[in-house]
């Protein structure tokens, strides 16, 4: 059995779950905090990043990794194309937007998401580099009506995780969705993603862990 550990409120931790729930593969989810300095925890990832699974081989962490991982171990439904060459695009499709949306706009979510502050000098590189990225995130994206096509892939997990975050912590902090303002239907795209019973499964889980955190606070 597999066990899902990280917390619902990661962005990360539901691009795996939506993996997860895609395939049908049973799991257990485990509560753990981000940048967690228990042993356990560091045996699993190194610097205390969620999300991260347990399975009877080891633990592996890094959520791209996993996706992979659970591409591979459970073929069926899949969520790769079989020609190895559409294959090889939705990964750049979900490299490009890890590596040049979603870890700019991070810098943005102490801001956006938990009460921090951003500085000038930050928010400036921020707005120049996704002014740069997105554009190219444009072209790539198809939208057809998913990420690469006309079928779930890897990469709708990967942009379920990246788009809408990045867009609101772009508006909430430099007063601007840059993800719209270059072209790209996110709310439009959620919507067709929100279709999906392992979307709607996900976001009454999130909804039903805010509600609760909301109670503690």
């Amino acid at each position: 059995m597999i066990t899902l550990c990280g917390m619902s409120l990661s962005n990360y931790y539901n691009k795996v779950k939506l993996v997860l729930l895609e395939k049908g593969v049973p799991f257990t989810e485990e509560t753990v905090a981000t940048h967690s300095k228990d042993e356990g925890v560091l045996a699993a990832s190194p610097l205390g990043k969620i999300p991260f699974i347990r399975t009877e081989g080891g633990a592996l962490c890094e959520s791209q990794v996993i996706n992979d991982y659970l591409e591979a171990r459970f073929p069926q439904p899949a969520l790769l194309p079989a020609d190895p060459f559409e294959a090889a695009k939705v990964r750049e499709l979900c490299a490009y937007m890890e590596l040049y949306v979603e870890l700019v706009g991070r810098e943005l979510y102490g801001q956006a998401y938990f009460g921090g502050s951003t500085s000038d000098a930050t928010k400036e590189r921020v707005r120049k580099q996704l002014a740069r990225s997105l554009p190219g995130l444009k072209r790539m994206l198809k939208l057809a009506p998913y990420a690469a096509g006309d079928r779930f892939t890897l990469a709708d997990a990967a942009a379920f995780a990246c788009l809408p975050t990045v867009a609101q912590a772009t508006k909430a902090v430099l007063g601007e969705d840059m993800v719209a303002a270059a072209g790209i239907d996110w709310k439009a795209y959620l919507k067709t993603l929100g279709e999906r019973a392992s979307v709607q499964r996900l976001n009454a889980d999130r909804k039903r862990d805010l509600e609760a955190m909301a109670k503690k606070a």
